[in-house]
């Protein structure tokens, strides 16, 4: 019994000691805390703080495992192959697709907008760590979308209510059903030549060009839940496609369309005095509640750089676009959160911390950077400290937590506090493989230094 007493007595001991442990900083001082601690003993100013998160300058070997941890949990986690939905057999030969056909096992849906990010992080993380894991976890699942969709496509026109795990690509119903995704198709489709996404892409491009509806037939916008209604959600829907298509055929009417939206939501959404962004807007209403949703400000930050990285720099409004970014970078230095992340509702500090947004806002901030878009000095560490929060979100598995659910608009408060967040929420594994790329780009660029904070150098200017 005395031995199990002992036994028991260590762990708690061990416990104790473990879960005291300070994050692994670079202290000036170890302080013995038996000592009496006075300034005359110690230079207090050199105390370092306790944070809730490593705030340190991670290595780019730690930041790089965090991005290789996610990509292993959803390699596992999302499916590799299509089943006869009949007999639950693996389908060996695409080229002999069967009409009733599903997805083998899978946790996540690997064809939709969520998951267009997720495609596009991952082309990220490949180009800037060199780790094939990323480029391949894309290309298996894109060449299988390559090589499915014109039998599907037959199918369809073959029978009019034939129905498929694919079917919303080829009749989408809506933004969310193929912008995102073409945009990331295109960029496999750039860089991987030997697969042919070409007649997806160009689905895509004729539902947004021609066929989802606008006001005036010139604003994207949805007639849901009230006749003329825009989500801010939409800019990333269909900017970043927009931008692509540019890209992919050098035809200036997806530039200029992209520029116009942008403009247009801003008109309408950005409250110039908060430097946001309310989540929904709708024609008919006297008054417009501005509820300032994180998410849906992410996919605003992130539809701006997706825009400038293709916009020319003589581009008419390009001063324009550049001016509205900066504008809301600065708003997001002032909004981010003493634990290094962004609230639910960002100018409300009693909403939760909030994973999706937290990862946007880290990859617009730290991107614009690199970009040579914002300045260094004002907001390296901002950048570099919602990494650190926000790499405490992805756990052992690799699964990134506390990222809300899908949501809808709303125009009371109450909605987006009581939002469920859940590890299988599709949103934040993207945006996190961007904030991890865009953070290893500024480290390689930069130089930092840390004291009882950060600074950002130039490489070639820092302060010893």
């Amino acid at each position: 019994m005395k031995h199990l007493t002992g036994f028991l007595l260590m762990i708690v001991i061990f416990s104790t000691v473990a879960m005291g442990q300070p994050w692994p900083r670079q202290e000036k001082h170890i302080l013995d805390n038996n000592k009496k601690i006075t300034d005359a003993s110690v230079q207090l100013f050199h105390l370092h703080s306790d944070y809730d998160f490593p705030y340190v300058i991670p290595s780019k070997e730690n930041v790089t495992e965090k991005l290789l941890r996610i990509c292993s949990f959803l390699e596992g986690s999302t499916m590799k192959e299509l089943v006869d939905a009949t007999t639950r057999k693996p389908i060996e030969d695409l080229s002999k697709l069967p009409e009733n056909f599903t997805f083998g096992k899978t946790d996540f849906r690997p064809y939709t907008y969520e998951w267009g990010v997720t495609y596009s992080g991952m082309l990220m993380a490949a180009n800037t760590t060199g780790e094939k894991a990323f480029s391949d976890y894309v290309t298996k699942r894109m060449d299988l979308l390559s090589k499915i969709y014109p039998t599907v496509v037959k199918y369809q026109q073959a029978k009019s209510d034939y129905k498929s795990p694919i079917s919303s690509l080829i009749n989408p119903h809506d933004l969310d059903a193929c912008g995102s995704l073409a945009a990331a198709a295109i960029r496999t489709q750039l860089q991987y030549s030997n697969i042919d996404l070409k007649s997806f892409i160009d689905r895509s491009a004729k539902f947004i060009t021609e066929e989802q509806y606008r006001i005036n037939g010139k604003i994207l916008a949805r007639n849901r839940p009230y006749p003329n209604t825009l989500w801010l959600d939409d800019l990333y829907m269909a900017i970043p496609a927009l931008a692509q298509l540019y890209v992919f055929t050098n035809d200036e009417k997806y530039l200029n369309d992209a520029v116009h939206q942008l403009l247009a939501y801003a008109d309408r959404m950005y409250v110039k005095e908060k430097g946001l962004f309310r989540h929904a807007w709708v024609e008919s209403m006297e008054s417009h509640p501005a509820f300032f949703w994180g998410r849906a400000n992410g996919w605003a930050t992130m539809a701006m750089c997706d825009l400038l990285d293709v916009m020319p720099q003589k581009h008419p409004l390009r001063s324009k676009v550049i001016s509205l970014y900066k504008e809301h970078c600065n708003a997001l230095l002032q909004y981010q959160s003493g634990k290094g992340m962004w609230h639910q509702l960002l100018d409300r500090n009693d909403s939760y911390l909030e994973t999706s947004g937290t990862a946007i806002f880290v990859y617009g901030l730290a991107h614009g950077i690199n970009q040579g878009w914002l300045d260094t000095k004002a907001f390296g560490a901002a950048a570099l400290t919602g990494w650190n929060a926000l790499s405490e979100q992805i756990n052992n598995m690799g699964q990134v937590e506390n990222v809300c659910v899908g949501t809808s608009i709303a125009f009371e408060p109450a909605y987006y506090y009581q939002r469920k967040t859940h590890p299988y929420t599709a949103h934040g594994y993207g945006p996190t493989l961007m904030a991890g790329s865009a953070i290893l780009r500024l480290l390689e660029k930069t130089a930092p230094v840390q004291s009882t904070t950060i600074y950002f150098y130039e490489k070639t200017n820092q302060i010893k």
